[in-house]
């Protein structure tokens, strides 16, 4: 079986270390390979992006010359779907070769509109806090300690940011491969923008739902890398 490399995009205030529990349920064929973003990781100095398609550029330039080498799949949880979704049509614009697979997590369609959705990156710091304490997906320890926080809040407001004030351009084409989408059954998204995801590819469209919220990845990560195992397997 050809080895295929997985791309993973984190979610807003994720980094590479973020998906550390994760290498040991992958199969042997598939090497994982995270992208650390800007503003986190060993990339803490840098500044953070002001849009998706920043982010989307800067992953492009980071990855473009493994896409030529071996079978690649995408994944991407929360802002890191639309990364992922963005990223796709770029690579194709650029005519590279196409991902195998490409796995879209914990976010609604890209085309469903965000406008009865919760605007957090404009709250005040305290009530910024709260909300951020109440998804879950980042340790508490981060809210108790001001010299993580003086890092750390400026990262994840940033990214609520990128997020909140995405905006969808409509493609010319659905995605020419098959997809993925696994969603939390307790997250904001409904099941109908969810199902959305379906236009967006000329193949398969695979849904799974799972018990728990937005950060359903942590508590069902065996479950969740086994979808991905057995999705690349079959190619």
């Amino acid at each position: 079986m050809n080895r295929i490399k997985l791309f993973c995009f984190p979610y807003a205030g994720g980094a590479v270390a973020s998906y550390n529990q994760w290498r040991q349920y992958f199969d042997k064929t598939i090497e994982f390979r995270p992208i650390e973003l800007a503003a986190r990781g060993r990339r803490m100095r840098e500044p953070n992006y002001n849009s998706i398609d920043d982010a989307v550029d800067d992953v492009y330039h980071i990855i473009k010359n493994e896409l030529v080498t071996e079978p690649y799949a995408l994944f991407g949880h929360s802002m890191g779907s639309m990364i992922a979704f963005e990223l796709a049509y770029k690579i194709r614009d650029n005519n590279l070769p196409m991902p195998v697979h490409i796995f879209f997590s914990g976010r609604a369609a890209p085309q469903v509109p965000r406008d009865n959705k919760r605007k957090l990156h404009h709250l005040p710091d305290d009530e910024f806090k709260k909300e951020m304490l109440e998804m879950g997906g980042t340790p508490k320890e981060f809210f108790e300690h001001p010299e993580l926080m003086e890092v750390f809040l400026p990262l994840l407001r940033g990214d609520f940011r990128l997020t909140e004030t995405y905006t969808h351009g409509e493609k010319d084409v659905p995605l020419d491969c098959n997809i993925t989408i696994l969603s939390g059954k307790q997250d904001e998204d409904t099941t109908e923008e969810v199902e959305a995801w379906r236009i967006h590819t000329q193949k398969e469209c695979d849904i799974h739902y799972f018990e728990g919220d937005h950060f359903f990845i942590h508590e069902e990560t065996e479950k969740v890398v086994n979808i991905i195992n057995a999705a690349l397997r079959s190619i």
